[in-house]
């Protein structure tokens, strides 16, 4: 439901199975921005951001995490990690896609 309606926002949207298939994916899609649960299959969302953001190559994009997961220690958690926002679930699609162009804009200015 997330992908028709940011697709309807005007985004492309690409999916990936688990981390693994995102990992592989960055290497050829270069996205402007992640959105990651941190509850998926392989490796958690908080260990992907990790990953993510301690490689050289893919450190400069932004993720977003989306998650049933709203304790305060899984917000900060996720922020400490280098996360540009947390959104807890279920999300509310206006406030996410404002702040999906505000961080792709900042994005472009760098």
């Amino acid at each position: 439901m997330l992908q028709v309606a940011l697709e309807a926002e005007g985004f492309e949207v690409g999916l990936a199975a688990n981390g693994l298939r995102l990992i592989s994916s960055l290497h050829v899609d270069k996205p402007d921005l992640i959105l990651l649960d941190v509850m998926m299959s392989w490796i958690d969302g908080f260990e992907l951001c990790r990953a993510i953001k301690q490689n050289e190559e893919f450190r400069h994009i932004p993720v977003v995490f989306i998650s049933a997961k709203r304790m305060p220690e899984d917000i900060q958690r996720g922020i400490e990690l280098g996360a540009a926002d947390y959104f807890t679930k279920p999300v509310d699609l206006e406030v996410l896609v404002k702040r999906i162009r505000e961080i792709v804009g900042e994005q472009g200015k760098s």
